[in-house]
């Protein structure tokens, strides 16, 4: 199929009467993780608007059938749709409450094939009269083309989140799994500077770090609660400032077009230097000094700028400095695709560490990465959605930067 089918399948599904929900798939929902009950996490409340049979806790498990059709790989399933309910259904603490894709067919199905890993991927609803699901039409996005044309029409989708569409919520904002923590910004608390002109993400991760100190936490922990306050702070200023010129109007569709436009590259921008700048943060935090330490957004070799050198450009540029000494780190939130990038980031440096948020990749892809001496580094919280196979072989934040305090000179 040509990469143009999925502009033409956005163009068909992204319409009145059919609602979407966008996601990357986790080691959990494919079979990369081998669990007995694979199938895509979808948002209960997403779930309940779909198939309001299954919002029960008066069965266990409450399950509906629907015909699935996975347009990107032609195959056409009868999937089910199911709440996992025993842990109110039977009162236990251990029991599950969540909702559900299943039987898709084994591995054979894109959606479960553990190489799918990582890809972003939409399901988009036709509705019937009542506003539930009739169907479900599904696009696994094949390589990195296709996630782009993907995220110019729904702005960046990180591992962990959910970008839902329904005729009864149109517009610019789509919501969000995740309702409003307590790092959101009221108008009254947003900074006056910020109203008038867009923070940048370094004030923005300022901000974060003034609401989330963390002090005493690990670093791998504080790391995925700041990314959640950023990412709130984020969508509060954006609220505040978009929201009015949006329920203003535009006098021409040019205008509207243009503001679209400018939203979704902002948040393309924030999303892609967020991970690097809380890095930044912690490895301060973490005692280790800028410039002597380490360096961010040095440049290695000409036309070449790892996010991260350790410890520093003059020494990795010194031929007297012993490379075994050298370190390199890349963040990458996704890095399905995105992962052979840094292989030359850094000509001296053998083993490249890559930071990730990715929920998973199979057990194949990690093979190749190791075999290109690529080093996964991932919070520890998110080393349980890789395959069991794999986890030793994962680094930490923390432990990285326990290697890295080993070759600090006494």
């Amino acid at each position: 199929m040509a990469v143009s089918d999925l502009t033409e399948w956005l163009g068909e599904f992204c319409a009145p009467g059919v609602a979407l929900c966008a996601k990357r798939l986790a080691g959990n929902d494919t079979l990369a993780t081998k669990s007995h009950q694979a199938g895509p996490y979808l948002p209960k409340e997403f779930m309940f608007m779909m198939f309001p049979r299954i919002n029960t806790t008066s069965e266990k498990n409450p399950r509906q059938p629907i015909q699935a059709y996975v347009d990107s790989h032609p195959d056409a399933p009868e999937i089910n749709a199911i709440y996992y309910n025993t842990k109110r259904f039977e009162r236990k603490s251990n029991g599950r409450d969540e909702t559900r894709l299943t039987r898709f067919g084994g591995q054979r199905s894109a959606v479960l094939d553990p190489e799918s890993t990582g890809a972003l991927t939409i399901f988009a609803f036709p509705l019937d009269d009542s506003g539930a699901a009739r169907s479900c039409h599904i696009w696994v996005c094949r390589h990195e083309t296709e996630e782009d044309i993907a995220e110019e029409r729904f702005g960046p989708i990180e591992p962990g989140r959910f970008v839902m569409w329904s005729p009864e919520q149109p517009g610019l904002f789509p919501p969000y799994a995740a309702g409003r923590a307590s790092c959101w910004l009221e108008p009254a608390e947003i900074p006056p500077a910020w109203l008038a002109q867009f923070p940048t993400g370094a004030e923005i991760v300022r901000k974060t770090v003034e609401l989330r100190p963390e002090h005493g936490t690990p670093p791998d922990k504080r790391l995925l609660r700041r990314r959640e306050c950023e990412f709130e702070i984020f969508r509060s200023v954006e609220e505040a400032t978009e929201l009015p010129a949006i329920k203003a109007g535009f006098t021409t569709l040019d205008d509207f077009i243009s503001r679209a436009q400018t939203v979704l590259q902002r948040r393309k921008a924030r999303s892609g230097r967020s991970l690097e700048l809380h890095t930044r943060e912690i490895l301060i935090e973490e005692r280790f000094r800028e410039g002597a330490d380490f360096e961010h957004g040095p440049q290695s070799e000409p036309g070449k700028r790892p996010d991260f050198l350790f410890p520093s450009q003059a020494a990795y540029r010194d031929p007297g400095f012993p490379a075994a000494r050298l370190r390199m780190l890349a963040t990458k939130t996704t890095c399905r695709d995105r992962w052979r990038q840094v292989l030359n980031e850094a000509d001296r440096i053998p083993v490249k560490h890559l930071l990730t948020l990715q929920e998973g990749v199979s057990e194949a892809q990690f093979r190749e990465m190791t075999q290109a001496n690529v080093q996964l580094v991932v919070p520890e919280p998110l080393i349980g959605k890789f395959p069991a196979s794999v986890r030793a072989d994962i680094q930490t934040l923390e432990s990285f930067m326990g290697d890295l305090r080993l070759l600090v000179p006494a």
